[in-house]
Formats: C-alpha cells, sequence, structure tokens
C-alpha cells in the first residue's frame, strides 16, 4: 500500500488542509457534550437562564463553524482523492504500455481493465472517505474516551474496558475480510473476460447461435462473484450487531452505576449525561465501523492489485550497451542460429535458425500453422527476444540498438488488422506523429486504399468505429497498410496482411511498394505473391526447411512443390 499511497504525495497541501477541517469539526464535537453538562448543572438545575443563553449560544455558533468546516473539508478531500486517482491511473497506464507481450500473459486484458477502473475508483473512494469521515472515526473514539475521563473518571471506566476489546475485534476482521475482498476482486476480473469475449465476438455467437451457452458461462461467472461479494459482506455485517450489544450494555452499565454516584454525591447530572453523549457518540461511529471495514478492506485488496503492476519489472527493456546511434541504413537482416521458446512453455517455436537477407529484398516466408512465421516477425522488432542466437540489422546485434530507435524504422502490419476510434486520417498517421497530409495520401495511395478514402462523405475526416467495424476486411488490411508506408520504414513485415485482398488489387499494392527502399517481409499463404519474391523462406516445425527462389525451390524442395502443386493444381 505504500506505493499507491505515496501518489497522495504532490496533494499533501490539500491533505493537509482536509485535515485540519477534520480535526476542526472534531473538536466543536468532543467539546459539545462537556458544555451541555455545563448547561445542565450551573443552568437548568440552578435555574439559570442566563448561563444556558450563553453556554447555548456558544454551542450553535460552534455548530456553525463545524457546518463550515464540513464543506470545505469535502472540497479538499474531493481534490485530492481524484486527483491521486489520476496520477495512479496514468502511472498505472504507463507501466503497461512498457509492458513486453511476455507481461501481458501475467495480466490478462480483462484484469488490466479492472484494476485500471474498478480497483482505482475504490483507492479514490478511500482516500475520500478516509479525510471526510473515516479518519475522524478512531479520533472521535479516543477523543471521546479522553473527554469521558476528564468529566468522571469512575464512569469513564466503563469505555476504557469496552472500547479496547471492540478495536480488537474490528481489526481482526478487517483482516479476514481484506483477504476476501482480493477473491471477490479476482472473480470481477473473471466477468469481464467472460464480458470482453462476448462483446468482441457477438457476430460469431449470433452467428453459430450460442447465446444461450455465452449466458450460461456469464451466469456461472456473475453468480462466482456474488458468492464471493455475499461471504465477505456477511463477516462485516457480524462486526455491527456485536458492537451495538456490546456498547448498549456500556450505556445500562453507566446509567446505573451513575445512579448511585449521583445520589452519593460523586458524580453531577450533567456529568452523567455528558458521558452518556460521549458513549452514544462512540456507539455512533462503531456502528459504520462495518462500512469503514468494509472500504478499507476492499482498498488494501485493490491497492495491492496495483501494486502488482506498478512493481512488476518489464522483461523487454534497452540493455546497459544498447547505442542510440545505431540505425538501421541499409536494412540488411540476419539471423544467427536463432532459438525462441515463449515464456511459460517448453516447446521451442523457432530452432537454429540462420539466414540472410540483403538490402532491399522481398522475402516470401512459407509455412503451415504453427511453423513460426509470425514468431520470427516478432523478434525482429524485439517485441521478444531470443532464447539463443542473435539478430543482426546491418550488422548490428539488434539488443545493441535502442528499442524506440529500432521500432521507429520499422513497419509492422499484424495478422489481425487493428484500427482505432477516431477520423481515418489519424488511424495513417498513428504510423507517423507528425505526417503531413501529402504523406497520409501518399501512403493511402500505395496500399491502394486512396480511391476508396474518396468514395466515402467525409474522404479522409470519416470517422471511424472501434476496431474500423465500419469497414471491410480489406480495406482494414490496406489502411493498416498505410498506417506502416507512412513511416517510410527500413524494413516493412507484413503478418499475412493481404489475405483479405483479391490478386489484382494485391499485385498493384506489391508494385507500389518499390517505392521504398526498404528490406520486406511478406507471410503470405498466395503461391502468386511468393513467386514474384526475391528469396523465400520456408519453415516447418521452428526450422528452416529451405531457402532460395521460386525456381531454386521448385528444384531443391520437395515440400515446395507440394505447395505449388496444392495451389496451382500444376505437376511440373
Amino acid at each position: 500500500m505504500k506505493k499507491v499511497l505515496s501518489f497522495l504525495i504532490p496533494y499533501r497541501l490539500a491533505v493537509g488542509v482536509a485535515l485540519f477541517f477534520t480535526f476542526t469539526e472534531l473538536g466543536v464535537e468532543l467539546i459539545q457534550p462537556f458544555l451541555m453538562a455545563k448547561i445542565i448543572d450551573d443552568g437548568i438545575l440552578a435555574e439559570d437562564l442566563s448561563v444556558v443563553m450563553t453556554w447555548g449560544g456558544i454551542m450553535v455558533g460552534l455548530s456553525l463553524v463545524a457546518f463550515v468546516s464540513g464543506i470545505l473539508n469535502s472540497f479538499y478531500a474531493a481534490h485530492a482523492s481524484q486527483s491521486t486517482g489520476f496520477a495512479v491511473r496514468s502511472s498505472l497506464f504507463e507501466k503497461v504500455q512498457s509492458f513486453s507481450f511476455s507481461n501481458f500473459s501475467k495480466f490478462p486484458t480483462s484484469s488490466l481493465i479492472t484494476r485500471m477502473t474498478n480497483d482505482i475508483t475504490q483507492i479514490q473512494n478511500t482516500i475520500f472517505m478516509s479525510l471526510r469521515i473515516m479518519l475522524r472515526a478512531p479520533l472521535l473514539i479516543i477523543g471521546s474516551v479522553i473527554m469521558a475521563l476528564l468529566v468522571n473518571v469512575k464512569l469513564a471506566l466503563i469505555l476504557v474496558v469496552a472500547v479496547p476489546f471492540l478495536i480488537l475485534f474490528l481489526i481482526t476482521i478487517m483482516r479476514k475480510a481484506g483477504s476476501m475482498f482480493k477473491k471477490v476482486q479476482e472473480r470481477l476480473d473473471v466477468v469481464n473476460s467472460v464480458m470482453q469475449e462476448n462483446l468482441a465476438g457477438i457476430r460469431l455467437i449470433k452467428a453459430f447461435l450460442r447465446r444461450k451457452h455465452e449466458s450460461k458461462r456469464f451466469t456461472k461467472a456473475s453468480a462466482n462473484l456474488r458468492d464471493r461479494t455475499v461471504s465477505a459482506l456477511r463477516l462485516i455485517e457480524i462486526a455491527m450487531p456485536v458492537t451495538l450489544l456490546i456498547m448498549n450494555i456500556g450505556i445500562m452499565a453507566i446509567l446505573w452505576f451513575g445512579t448511585f454516584e449521583v445520589q452519593a454525591g460523586g458524580a453531577t447530572v450533567g456529568e452523567v449525561v455528558a458521558i452518556i453523549n460521549y458513549t452514544m457518540r462512540i456507539t455512533a461511529v462503531l456502528s459504520v465501523f462495518s462500512m469503514i471495514i468494509m472500504i478499507f478492506s476492499r482498498f488494501k485488496a485493490s491497492a495491492q492489485r496495483i501494486e502488482d503492476v506498478l512493481t512488476t519489472d518489464a522483461d523487454l527493456e534497452d540493455t546497459d550497451h544498447s547505442d542510440e546511434k545505431i540505425n538501421i541504413v541499409d536494412g540488411k537482416v540476419s539471423f544467427d542460429n536463432v532459438s525462441f521458446t515463449y515464456p511459460g512453455t517448453e516447446t521451442k517455436v523457432l530452432q537454429n535458425l540462420s539466414f540472410e537477407v540483403k538490402p532491399g529484398e522481398r522475402v516470401a516466408i512459407l509455412g503451415a500453422t504453427g511453423s513460426g512465421k509470425s514468431t520470427l516477425f516478432q523478434l525482429i522488432p524485439r517485441l521478444y527476444d531470443v532464447d539463443g542466437g542473435r539478430i543482426l540489422i546491418d550488422g548490428h546485434d539488434i539488443t545493441n540498438m535502442k528499442l524506440n530507435v529500432l521500432r521507429k524504422q520499422i513497419g509492422f502490419v499484424p495478422q489481425e488488422a487493428m484500427l482505432f476510434t477516431g477520423p481515418l486520417k489519424d488511424n495513417i498517421a498513428w504510423g507517423k506523429e507528425d505526417a503531413a497530409m501529402e504523406e497520409i495520401i501518399e501512403a493511402a495511395k500505395h496500399a491502394q486504399i486512396h480511391e476508396t478514402i474518396e468514395e466515402l462523405p467525409n474522404k479522409y475526416d470519416t470517422l471511424l468505429g472501434q476496431k474500423g467495424v465500419n469497414l471491410s476486411g480489406g480495406q482494414k488490411q490496406r489502411l493498416s497498410i498505410a498506417r506502416a508506408l507512412v513511416r517510410k520504414p527500413k524494413i516493412l513485415l507484413l503478418d499475412d496482411s493481404t489475405s483479405a485482398l483479391d490478386v489484382k488489387t494485391e499485385q498493384k499494392l506489391l508494385k507500389a511498394l518499390d517505392h521504398y527502399a526498404c528490406t520486406t517481409f511478406l507471410i503470405t499463404q498466395k503461391m502468386s505473391t511468393t513467386m514474384n519474391a526475391d528469396t523465400i523462406l520456408l519453415l516447418e516445425d521452428g526450422e528452416l526447411s529451405a531457402k532460395g527462389s521460386h525456381e531454386e525451390l521448385m528444384a531443391e524442395s520437395s515440400l515446395y512443390r507440394k505447395i505449388y502443386e496444392s495451389q496451382l493444381g500444376e505437376v511440373m
């Protein structure tokens, strides 16, 4: 929790002001029963109206002070809590952005969403409630006991015995509730995960008539969340009746012994009323302790979950010997005995892979599903680090290059086109922040999407829905390619990015790539595309089965010939 609470430091002035007004309210609340005792003993019982009016006026004035203090306290408490929540959320998002792909295997997307929304809301609520109410509660209890001792030691001893016992009981409840609410948040992750999958795949669910099945999945996850929450709340609700029972017994004891003390002259009526008043205030505070326990328990669980993310080291960063002066100049790519295994698994995806690609070459990569094609792509921009061997660009080991320098000169088009909500032109310029409109249009033309854009009502200002929902698959792919081309990369990676294009459009696109001085890697299943590549890499079970031009592989590789014959139906 220390790391999360450290985000409060920049707002310590607001916290200090809020606490000042909290103590002002607290002081008024503690002095009022004491003044009430004076009014009863020196005014009402002595039949002195002037005393009643004087101290009554002071009590009204103090009440107004407490009222204004409460308003100002709420203002500054809200400022501190909301600002802290903003800072934590920003830091958390920044941390997630620094994660490598392997880090995301530890924190699923649904869990990260819960942490950046629900968990941070718990932090904000706790800070606000602490500055507004919860911090006052223990101070009011301590202050009431002290004031009661000042009024009458004998009667106050009943509170001295009862209150510590209750506090220990409530602390025990809070500790148990903390672990239970952590499990509640984990169940909330599961609910969010199911909901996220369903919203993303709603078209598939409708097409396969799987609504009932998915409803059952969601109901099951939601029921688990409900059961965990009910268990945690049930534990907390035990606190209130136990607290009220003990405090009511205390009030009865004070009235019983107070009567004897008044008769014996050891206490006045005003003193008994004052101590009863302090006891009632303690009871009122303890009665809301169930809410306080719940909020603090949730805070503890949420703070731990947020700290888990913030303290996780990104396992792929610049090395100590990374040199920002090393740039990609020619685009020569070499794999030197490269092996790779995904984190958390034991099966090698790539094994002893070695090849060299000359600058400006167009390389087609073929292979069955699971042969390691996409993995090879992800290693070039260092989305993962290799387990063995090394990858060289222009003769430099990529681990010696700054990550931002390396990736800024690589155009990467993933297998699944990912577009963002907003203007179409911004989606293309996303590849290069300072791209001019002329550069955006040029990239769109080369990606064979310009004419389609010109036919849209708002052209380049057309707003795209989430993930480009209002575009076809081929249009999404071409926009993704335009995004990569606008940065004029030295190395272009196309991961099966033309699968939704017809042959004619694809050929125009590949011809347009000649305008770019870059080394191009294409993962493709189309033999028509493969045949026009300078070099073909044929992968089989993570190993390089064959390398060469179309003519060379037709002569040397039986596997390549089978692929060729299966697609084109020709026997060589």
